[in-house]
């Protein structure tokens, strides 16, 4: 019945991946630049080495440069983020609030075991 979506799977995993480094970028940014909000909290090294993953790790994923490098990356650090912030206030990601990042985790792990795709500098550097 949906087979027709049979034709589109590249240009939706591309879609996926920019849309995904887009999204991260966004808490790369509210951290570094207080943009497009400020962040509520104080810069300490962490928040700013998290922001600086996020923001250039972001551009890197929706560029699909050094994608599976960097989604690996995104995806250890997505892990680590979630049980140093969420993981240890209760079972359920939606009772603690990680299950954004925990999706990040997941989304993150598939990018990075499925290359960059079409629409990615490493499918052009590759040719």
């Amino acid at each position: 019945m949906m087979n027709f979506l049979d034709n589109y799977k590249d240009q939706a995993y591309a879609l996926l991946r920019i849309m995904s480094g887009l999204m991260f970028i966004q808490h790369g940014a509210q951290k570094l630049l207080n943009f497009p909000a400020e962040f509520p909290y104080p810069l300490s090294n962490l928040t700013m080495a998290a922001g600086t993953i996020e923001l250039v790790g972001g551009a890197l994923i929706v560029l699909g440069l050094f994608t599976r490098q960097t989604a690996f990356i995104a995806s250890g650090f997505s892990a680590a983020a979630y049980w140093m912030s969420h993981g240890m206030n209760a079972v359920y990601p939606i009772l603690n609030g990680g299950e954004l990042v925990a999706l990040y985790c997941f989304v993150f792990l598939f990018i990075a075991a499925s290359g960059a795709g079409i629409w990615s500098l490493d499918a052009k550097r590759a040719k």
